[in-house]
């Protein structure tokens, strides 16, 4: 009895162990390895901006709408576009790599192939991870109707307002169509969608957000305002 008690206590002790390691492992991919690999992202849009401050480390996309049009093949996992989305700060800024191959989505947000490119008729969509390589996505539950997101270009500053958020199964792809949530439908209007695993820690669902097109700032009339405040400082769109 005595052996088999202490045969019991030794394949606990076991069992808490291999606990504690995993729970360490899960602590160090998504606390400590994702603060490195954000600060990494953060790092690349640094070196960007001191390459070229007027934005000519940035590739050369097309202008307009482009319906119908061919859009420019660029290669996978090149830096294409800036995100800034200021509710997560005003000095929040990721490298945008065209592609969404898992490579390309754990060095950053991905655009999506064959999506929109930025300010043009049709649905711009971008992918990002929410809790591990840098997390970019991570509080993009936080997002409220009416924040901005920018997509920085060579040319310019899009942006882009939140008009709403769903959740949806990872099967459901109608999220990324020309016209968010219509497959088939034409397009009129441009559109940027964000997604990312939902709930936080899981891939079971996705989280969507959509945002409308809401102007075009060239780069000669300088940063938008909403760029450098925070949102809780602006007033608020609509009336009384």
């Amino acid at each position: 009895m005595r052996v088999f008690r202490a045969t019991l206590g030794v394949i606990g002790e076991l069992l808490v162990t291999a606990g504690v390691v995993v729970l360490l492992f899960v602590v160090w991919q998504v606390g400590y390895s994702s603060l490195i690999e954000g600060r990494a992202q953060a790092g690349v849009v640094a070196e960007l901006e001191a390459l070229g401050p007027d934005g000519t480390s940035l590739p050369e996309l097309p202008e307009g709408p482009l319906v119908g049009g061919v859009a420019p093949t660029l290669d996978d996992g090149s830096i294409m576009a800036i995100i800034r989305i200021p509710r997560f700060g005003t000095d929040w800024a990721r490298p945008v790599y065209e592609g969404i191959t898992p490579g390309t989505l754990a060095k950053g947000p991905g655009h999506y192939p064959r999506s929109s490119m930025p300010g043009q008729i049709g649905n711009m969509a971008i992918a990002g991870h929410r809790t591990t390589h840098g997390h970019p996505f991570f509080d993009l539950d936080a997002l409220v109707e009416g924040d901005v997101v920018i997509i920085e270009t060579r040319q310019s500053y899009v942006v882009y307002r939140m008009a709403r958020s769903t959740v949806v199964r990872p099967s459901q792809s109608e999220v990324v169509a020309p016209v968010p949530q219509k497959l088939g439908a034409k397009p009129t209007e441009a559109w940027l969608t964000l997604t990312t695993c939902h709930p936080k820690f899981s891939a079971a669902q996705r989280l969507i957000v959509f945002a409308k097109l809401d102007r075009v700032v060239p780069r000669s009339e300088g940063a938008p305002p909403e760029m450098t405040t925070a949102p809780s400082a602006l007033s608020l769109v609509g009336g009384a």
